[in-house]
């Protein structure tokens, strides 16, 4: 195992992300690393990598969509008003504990609702938090906090939840490869096998809000980067006091609830994010808050919203499928299984830190989970696990290393909402939290539900 070129290609790619390499960069080099370590060589690495890419361009056009569907949103005043309503609060009734719980409560809420009712993903963030700086630096909280926060109503929500995202990732993924394994399905109730890992991680959201990051950080009152303010407020909105935000027009919140119920129908529907976001930014279009003249900039705004996190994905697509090719997985699981030997508690136990491995180095647990399944259900058989049980093992699994991955969705979104002003490093803020806060809790509790379903 200690050799093997998945291990090492992850383990090159995090060294290089926490040594303030750019995390495309990263990616690239661990999976050159990882190629050429399992004997491809150089033209066969690049091959398999650019292959991901192609793969990933789907990948593409739904971020950037979901970018401008984003823009659009803030076209409305959603965002501002809400902003000028949080802050209009804390100038009535100072930085009180109430006041700054209530706040958290809305970003997980948002966070989870991005996943399941309104599915805009992690486009919301950079609409939402920027705006809510101010609210942030004035109450001294901690953005590693706010990063916790938000990833918690992303990941959980998914792992957990059948609807949304969670009905991609838990039935149309994981039971989809998990029956196509070996297992009946039929009966099983994915909500029962996950609780207790989603258990876990609200026990790491609990112990960030109140022992990790419970203590004032203090922030300069930094200007925000103005080509991030300009691709998610109109000009000049972040200077509008709350009175200003509430004298939003009441028509353009109608037809931006409209157009995020439309984009949720659609998306609910059709299985395409794609389509819910062209449809949702077409409600806008059509009923005149943006405006046809502005369409394109309004577009491109979109674009650039969404191109970093969208190419970082991208190339995460590429460094997957060079993990694949290296056929070096199936190695790893076979060396982890020699070690256990019929134990039950150990092979959960390894099962669940080579997801945390896997998953850390593709950055989406989406891509992880068919890997995973179709090497853990023989597994999980001949060594007696329930089905509910080998359910919950590759779940938790692939949901490993979501969190306090540098190439994952639920890293970048935050990271991009809460370093406008340049005071919230992507590695040290977003990714080193997350990763303590939800992969070691989720590590634990996902052993314990294998022992116990």
């Amino acid at each position: 195992m200690t050799i093997n070129a998945v291990l090492l290609a992850v383990v090159i790619m995090l060294g290089l992300s926490l040594a303030r390499v750019h995390v495309v960069l990263s990616l690239l080099i661990g999976a050159l690393a990882g190629g050429l370590i399992a004997g491809l060589g150089m033209t066969d690495t690049l091959n398999a990598f650019q292959e991901g890419i192609r793969n990933g361009a789907q990948i593409a056009l739904s971020y950037a969509l979901l970018g401008a569907f984003a823009v659009a949103i803030a076209h409305s005043g959603l965002p501002q008003s809400l902003a000028g309503a949080v802050i209009k609060r804390i100038d009535a009734g100072g930085t009180s504990g109430m006041i700054k719980y209530m706040l958290f409560a809305g970003l997980v809420t948002m966070s989870c609702f991005s996943q399941n009712l309104i599915p805009i993903h992690i486009a919301f963030i950079p609409l939402l938090v920027p705006p809510l700086l101010l609210a942030f630096n004035r109450m001294q909280i901690d953005r590693r906090l706010i990063a916790c926060l938000i990833t918690f109503g992303l990941v959980t929500t998914y792992m957990f939840i059948p609807y949304g995202f969670g009905d991609i990732y838990l039935n149309q993924i994981m039971l989809k490869n998990v029956g196509e394994a070996g297992i009946d399905v039929s009966n099983i109730s994915v909500t029962k096998a996950m609780a207790i890992p989603a258990l876990g991680m609200l026990v790491g959201l609990l112990v960030a809000v109140f022992i990790s990051y419970r203590k004032p950080r203090q922030y300069q009152q930094l200007a925000i980067d103005k080509q991030a303010r300009d691709a998610v407020v109109e000009k000049d909105a972040l200077s509008k006091t709350a009175a200003d935000a509430q004298t939003q027009s009441k028509l353009k919140t109608i037809v931006a609830l409209i157009a995020i119920v439309t984009a949720f129908v659609v998306q609910l529907y059709t299985d395409s994010l794609l389509l819910g976001s062209m449809f949702g930014f077409g409600v806008f279009m059509a009923t005149g808050v943006v405006k046809w003249r502005d369409a394109d900039t309004v577009f491109n705004d979109g674009i650039k919203l969404m191109a970093m996190i969208g190419f970082i994905m991208i190339t995460a697509q590429g460094f997957a499928e060079v993990m694949k090719a290296t056929e070096q997985i199936q190695p790893l699981v076979d060396g982890a299984a020699s070690l256990f030997a019929g134990n039950k508690a150990m092979a959960a136990f390894i099962m669940l830190l080579i997801g945390l491995i896997v998953t850390m180095g593709i950055g989406s647990s989406f891509s992880t989970i068919p890997i995973l399944a179709a090497i853990y259900v023989p597994l999980c058989i001949s060594l007696g696990f329930s089905p509910l049980a080998t359910v919950a093992i590759i779940g938790t699994a692939g949901a490993l290393g979501d969190a306090g991955s540098p190439a994952s969705d639920s890293t970048l979104g935050p990271t991009s909402g809460l370093n406008v002003d340049g005071q919230h490093d992507h590695i040290k803020d977003s990714v080193v939290p997350t990763f303590i806060h939800y992969n070691i809790p989720l590590l634990v509790f996902g052993w314990i539900a294998a022992m116990v379903l």
